[in-house]
């Protein structure tokens, strides 16, 4: 990253730079586990880190500022896929073990969409807690709400998802 000049010190430098090497491979892969797409996963990790990078002051202070970041990260990635114009299968046909890359592709695809039409407060704690691998009580840090609040949000999530995405989502 470099040494920056201006307001912020050599140290807050050194901060960001650990901070960064030690979360961008995490970031990296929850990014690609949403778009499928390596590029995309960089683009993604690129700007979510540019944006911590911004508000670093504060995201530093933060006690969970990795679940920040990747909370960052999956709202960019699902921004993304929501812009593209791809196609699109019932979700039904999906459910189960898929193998097929492009079943994969296509299962990605339906499951950012599906993402994508939840509540912003549903959403960010599926994706903290099913693709990031939080605990609940870290979606709940990173969110800010009570642990109760996430199960309610997650079990509204599950809900609206229906049985369409029966299945373990490790493999997404």
């Amino acid at each position: 990253m470099g040494v920056m000049v201006g307001r912020r010190g050599a140290r807050a430098d050194e901060e960001f730079d650990a901070f960064f090497y030690a979360m961008r491979p995490a970031i990296m892969r929850l990014a690609l586990r949403l778009s499928g797409d390596w590029f995309v996963s960089e683009d993604v990790t690129a700007e979510a880190f540019a944006r911590a990078f911004a508000r670093w002051p504060t995201v530093r202070e933060l006690e969970h500022r990795d679940a920040w970041v990747m909370r960052v990260a999956s709202n960019l990635a699902i921004d993304v896929i929501r812009r593209r114009r791809g196609p699109t299968r019932p979700l039904q046909h999906l459910a189960g073990e898929v193998t097929d890359p492009a079943d994969v592709a296509v299962l990605r695809l339906s499951l950012a969409a599906a993402l994508a039409a939840l509540p912003k407060s549903q959403r960010e704690a599926a994706v903290l807690r099913y693709i990031a691998d939080l605990s609940e009580a870290d979606v709940a840090a990173a969110l800010g709400v009570a642990t109760g609040t996430v199960k309610s949000h997650l079990h509204r999530a599950r809900s609206a998802l229906g049985s369409s995405f029966d299945f373990d989502m490790e493999g997404v």
